[in-house]
């Protein structure tokens, strides 16, 4: 391990940086971590913490980090997440030593389950999953031993080696190590370590019709790999009595760390599998990739920057216990970045025509516009300006408010680079809407060439060679009263309220307008600030007669640190 920045001097570790410094001053100077994700689903920003301990543990002890796929479970699993995940792991900018599978371990998991019979602390079961859960016992009551538990070695043999034969039928036999029924810890009550399925596996094919069980296989391959710190979230604090039982009964030395930390719950915000798969299946969202989706494809499509997503899980840290993050600092760190690297353009998403009457039909003129007024670097572009313009309905108002500094009867805004205008007249449809905002300009009043201030500077497009635009305006996809951590996990199996009914109804809202010229050719991904409206970008549908842009976040910051 090389000295310590100045930088990280001035941080405190965290409580995993501190195990790991203790076990390369006392063990060996070598550390190694896997990320190891089920290829059941998408990875999401909950996710994204995980990863970027394991990598960056890896990254910054000067180690090496693996990617391994939990694929025990084929009936949930797919080669589509397995190349999904791999995609958003470059995104966020990380590198793998090894791409590796659970699967590819399945012959010595099943070897090693034979040597435990061996020595008799695994059997054959055939309780039913209800009587296995019945058995088990409570929190607070002991569980009472399977009328299977005293086989014999030499029929237990046998029995594992006719399932693994296919000759029963799913859930009726499983393998269970042999340790406590009574144990306070129910997870190490006689825990499964293989079960049935006669399933197709993506990588294996039809090898195999019996998978092992995460806690038995992970230990195994953690151990075969020469993983050093197995680090995971909170809720496996309880299943390391059983990952050191497997790695002590399999004999393996030297042995893997197993380390926990707290989950990302983020507020308004669904991160179980379950429920982002229904909303996928049921239409409630258009993908995985939708941008109102927590995953990492969604999140990449709505125009968050991987910098701004680290930057948010370095701010939250590395905590011990569960707490629920305000989904308003990861728009802070996304505002923040984007602030600094996102272009400036100008749109008009709700549009209402203003035209200017002692301006000549026909004529116009270049108006030059800074690119980003931080970064005189990035330069300047032209814009055209002429007797046509877009504005946003919202900035006229016939009876305008107190202290409404846009645009009104009798009163001046500037229209932004160009010129002061003034409201003469307007004009309205049947149904009372107003169609056309007339205008004077003052000749006198170019920007950069005028003194005169006025209150309101808004933003426009040129009427005559605008493009029209399509923007999808997000919110959260929870309604903010329903506010919270995760939900329970996978394991639970109902919930007192469908989830479906915390819905926001109002999560996209689809406007059509108006934008530059030279956005109509804009790049897929690409991001910009439209003035005054937020942060936006390039969304994949969008073409080059038909733009669509999403907003990312607005400019306004709620934010409190």
């Amino acid at each position: 391990m090389g000295d310590r920045t100045m930088e990280e001097a001035k941080r405190p570790r965290n409580f995993i940086e501190e195990f790991i410094e203790e076990d390369m001053r006392t063990k060996e100077p070598r550390v190694q971590t896997r990320f190891p994700p089920e290829p059941n689903g998408y990875l999401h920003i909950g996710h994204a913490k995980a990863l970027c301990i394991d990598f960056g543990m890896a990254e910054k002890y000067g180690g090496i980090c693996n990617l391994r796929y939990d694929d025990t479970n084929p009936a949930k699993e797919d080669v589509e997440y397995v190349d999904a995940i791999q995609a958003d792991i470059l995104w966020l900018g990380f590198r793998w030593n090894q791409v590796l599978f659970g699967s590819s371990y399945f012959d010595q998991c099943y070897d090693l389950a034979v040597k435990l019979i061996k020595k008799g602390v695994a059997y054959v079961d055939e309780l039913t999953k209800d009587e296995m859960r019945a058995y088990r016992g409570t929190l607070t009551e002991p569980g009472k031993n399977s009328p299977y538990r005293e086989r014999s070695i030499e029929e237990n043999l046998v029995l594992f080696a006719r399932m693994r034969a296919g000759e029963f039928e799913d859930g009726t036999k499983t393998l269970r190590a042999k340790i406590d029924m009574a144990s306070p810890n129910i997870n190490l009550r006689d825990p499964a370590l293989y079960r049935i399925k006669h399933v197709r596996h993506h990588q294996t094919g039809d090898k195999w019709c019996i998978y092992p069980m995460y806690d038995f296989a992970h230990p195994i391959q953690d151990a075969i790999e020469g993983v050093t710190h197995s680090l995971c979230s909170l809720e496996y604090e309880a299943h390391r009595p059983l990952y050191d039982w497997v790695i002590d009964q399999c004999e393996f030395s030297p042995k893997p760390r197993q380390i926990e930390f707290a989950r990302l719950n983020l507020t308004d915000t669904i991160m179980s599998k379950r429920y982002l798969r229904r909303l996928v299946e049921e239409g409630y969202v258009s993908g995985w990739d939708d941008p109102r989706m927590p995953t990492l494809c969604g999140m990449r499509r709505r125009g968050y920057t991987p910098a701004a997503i680290r930057d948010f899980l370095d701010r939250i840290g590395v905590a011990k216990a569960d707490s629920v993050v305000d989904a308003a600092m990861l728009e802070h760190c996304v505002r923040e970045d984007l602030n600094e690297t996102a272009i400036r353009r100008m749109a008009v998403l709700d549009p209402v025509l203003v035209e200017i009457e002692n301006w000549d039909e026909g004529k116009f003129e270049e108006i030059e516009l800074e690119n980003h007024p931080n970064h005189p670097e990035l330069g300047m572009r032209t814009v055209r300006f002429g007797k046509h313009a877009y504005i946003e309905c919202e900035d006229f108002a016939e009876v305008p408010p107190n202290k409404f500094f846009r645009l009104k009867p009798e009163g001046e805004v500037r229209l932004k680079g160009a010129y002061i205008i003034k409201c003469v007249r307007w004009e309205k449809d049947a149904a009372g809407n107003i169609t056309k905002i007339v205008c004077t300009y003052d000749p006198s009043s170019k920007s950069g060439e005028d003194a005169r201030k006025v209150k309101g500077t808004l933003h426009w497009v040129n009427a005559d060679d605008a493009v029209k635009a399509e923007f999808r305006l997000y919110e959260t996809l929870m309604r903010s009263e329903e506010s919270g951590a995760d939900e329970a996990e996978e394991e639970e199996e109902a919930v007192e309220k469908d989830f479906v009914d915390k819905l926001n109804p109002d999560s996209l809202v689809t406007l059509h307008g108006f934008v530059e010229p030279a956005l109509g050719g804009s790049a897929v991904g690409e991001r910009f600030q439209f003035m005054r409206e937020g942060y936006f970008c390039t969304d994949l549908d969008s073409t080059k007669e038909q733009p669509i842009f999403n907003r990312t976040v607005g400019l306004k910051d709620s934010y409190k640190a």
